[in-house]
């Protein structure tokens, strides 16, 4: 566990003293999640860095030997993001209004074992995972967001077990104002 923080600690660090020489990220977004319902405020922090804050939903779907489950369950991520391609965005005229841009992300997320709705009951009350991320989001004219994250990292569980577990983040949503 000492070498996970040392390493999220460096990680913030080396995107903290990058952020001073390109364009600024938005001081604060406010957006809805769709596809996974929830909300979303991701607050700047530097020019280049911000921590975004989800509470929402989950999805779960597992079909195996005994049967088939799903279910959706209420979550907490925060991501620690640094976007390291807005400048060369805006540079080429694209879009980076509502930090339209790709990130490098230490994500952390934690959830509960017993869905909201569906039949897949997981044995732990809770789970989550920490781990680097790589993103991608985007903002459109009509208010339409699309977020994506995809990486690895180390879950865990109320039964002391440690793992390795994949982050996958789709979502699909709406601006509501800065």
């Amino acid at each position: 566990m000492k070498y996970i923080l040392l390493l999220s600690f460096s990680f913030c660090t080396l995107f903290t003293l990058n952020a001073q020489q390109q364009n600024g990220v938005e001081k604060g977004l406010l957006s809805v999640n769709i596809l996974t319902p929830g909300l979303e405020y991701e607050l700047g922090l530097t020019n280049t860095t911000t921590l975004d804050f989800r509470i929402g939903t989950g999805f779960a779907y597992r079909k195996g030997f005994f049967g088939e489950g799903y279910g959706v369950y209420p979550i907490f991520n925060v991501q620690y993001r640094y976007y390291y391609n807005l400048k060369k965005r805006h540079d080429k005229g694209k879009n980076t209004t509502n930090n339209s841009a790709n990130y490098l992300a230490l994500s952390g997320a934690v959830q509960t074992g017993k869905p909201i709705i569906g039949n897949l009951e997981y044995y732990e009350d809770y789970f989550g995972v920490i781990g680097p991320v790589w993103g991608l989001q985007r903002y459109y004219k009509s208010g339409f967001k699309l977020d994506l994250n995809l990486g690895g990292g180390l879950g865990f569980d109320d039964y002391d077990k440690a793992y390795f577990s994949p982050i996958i983040g789709i979502r699909l949503g709406c601006f509501l104002f800065k």
